[in-house]
């Protein structure tokens, strides 16, 4: 049994998601409600422990996906589906993950290690369940997968001592209902709406209008609501005007281009849309520049009320 499929079974792909992780600690960090010197461990270890436990979570949700991954086009390739990896070895290897990420938080500060250890069980506990029975049900299923975004960044706010906004944790939610219903979109676009019922049950209750709906009604919300942020942060990025503006265009270039894309059936993963669109990817990293930039700013006091 080739290495490669175990890697695969992981999904470090995936891993790419913890950057939400890192939002938190990165705003905070721009007001000086931390000091890297002292939490960047806690902040790495924390990103491990969730990356290797959303690992360990993937493995049983493909155990209990394997019948109908063997009708998708794509799905069917994966280890568990193919017969290439067995079910015995699978769950040998998701214990192993979750092991480590025991090992993981033993060296973490000890109030760090419990906030991480308690977001960290609830993102077992919703993926659990979503796999068990709310996977199946119309808007829960979303919901349950945006949960799991949601609490990435709360267990890196943790991480490091920060608490997270509310305007934090709404763009975070509802960027994730768009995320994972440009996911159904996407999948019925390649597959027709019998093909995706197919390979996912939930699919039967959607359907193409409902979901375009959807996608565009949260790609708004998400944008309404970050611009809510942008305004609220008026006094701390003022430089002859809120700089922070400026990464509303590159966001909003972003998400509606994820949205052509989408319904063109392009790409039927928003995951794999961001790895290989080539303007998708110039907008996400134009946003993170411009917003890091001016956090370093913020960070040295070089916008401010006082230089405005």
């Amino acid at each position: 049994m080739p290495v490669l499929d175990l890697i695969r079974l992981v999904r470090p792909a995936q891993w790419s998601k913890g950057i939400f992780l890192l939002i938190g600690p990165a705003y905070g960090l721009a007001d000086k409600h931390w000091d890297l010197a002292t939490g960047w461990l806690s902040l790495v270890l924390a990103l491990v422990v969730f990356s290797l436990a959303s690992s360990a979570c993937y493995i049983v949700n493909d155990l209990l996906d394997a019948p109908a991954d063997r009708k998708h086009p794509r799905k069917m390739h994966r280890p568990i589906a193919s017969g290439r990896v067995s079910p015995v070895l699978a769950i040998a290897l998701a214990g192993t993950l979750l092991a480590l990420c025991g090992v993981c938080l033993f060296f973490m500060p000890a109030k760090q290690g419990l906030w991480t250890l308690a977001g960290v069980a609830v993102y077992v506990a919703n993926v659990t369940a979503y796999s068990a029975l709310l996977k199946h049900i119309v808007i829960a299923d979303v919901v349950s997968l945006s949960l799991g975004f949601v609490l990435r960044v709360l267990v890196g706010c943790a991480a490091v001592g920060v608490s997270p906004t509310t305007w934090l944790l709404n763009t975070t939610f509802f960027l994730a209902m768009f995320l994972a219903f440009g996911k159904r979109l996407g999948e019925r676009r390649l597959l027709g709406g019998e093909g995706a019922a197919l390979a996912r049950g939930v699919q039967a209750g959607y359907t193409d209008e409902l979901l375009r709906l959807a996608v565009v009604v949260t790609a708004v919300v998400s944008l309404v609501t970050y611009a809510g942020y942008v305004q609220n942060q008026q006094d701390k990025y003022h430089l002859g005007f809120n700089l922070l503006w400026l990464t509303i265009l590159p966001a909003t270039y972003g998400l509606l281009r994820a949205i052509v894309l989408l319904e063109r059936g392009t790409y039927d993963d928003p995951t794999i849309l961001a790895s290989r669109d080539r303007p998708f990817q110039f907008a996400g990293v134009l946003f993170a520049a411009l917003t890091l930039v001016l956090m370093w700013a913020r960070h040295h006091a070089w916008v401010g009320p006082a230089i405005a």
